[in-house]
Order: C-alpha cells, then structure tokens, then sequence
C-alpha cells in the first residue's frame, strides 16, 4: 500500500534537515545537477531503493558543507550527495 501525504509541501530531500521524516513522492532527475546521465542517475537511485511510496529520513549530514547525507530508506542506511538527493521528492 502506497502511503501520500498532500498536506505536506513537497520539496527535494537535498534541501532536507537531519531529522526530516516523509515519504518520496517521485524522481525529478532534471533537477539534480548529477555528472550521471539522467537515465543513469534514475536507475541508481531506483536500484539504492528511493521508489514512490517508500519512507525515507535523513538521519546524519557531513561535516563540510553537509554533504554527503544519510539516509534510512525503509529499513535500509544509504548515503548519497545532497546534487543527486535533489532529483528526490518528498513530502
């Protein structure tokens, strides 16, 4: 079962704060200012399991310019760069 939120606004998780919660609502890769592909960047984040629906918080940030960030996804610990969490849309 797929779990939306409306009331929340959506934005990228790379503008996310340490702490956020919410749920990925889509993939904008035109938004990310990745060196991967479009396509290329879209299968990694689908493969490292940021699909629609699936629960997502950012649970620590680097110490220089907060990047990279880490991020449960699910069940599961990922650490990506703040450019290609821009292509992620939560609410």
């Amino acid at each position: 079962m797929t779990e939306t939120n409306d009331t929340r606004p959506h934005m990228p998780l790379g503008l996310a704060q340490r702490g956020y919660t919410g749920v990925i609502q889509h993939l904008s890769v035109k938004e990310a200012a990745s060196a991967l592909s479009d396509i290329e960047l879209e299968s990694r984040l689908i493969e490292l399991g940021f699909v629609e629906g699936a629960r997502v918080e950012v649970l620590h940030e680097g110490l220089v310019g907060r990047d990279p960030i880490a991020v449960r996804v699910d069940s599961i610990t990922i650490a990506v760069r703040r450019r290609e969490a821009m292509a992620i849309i939560v609410a």
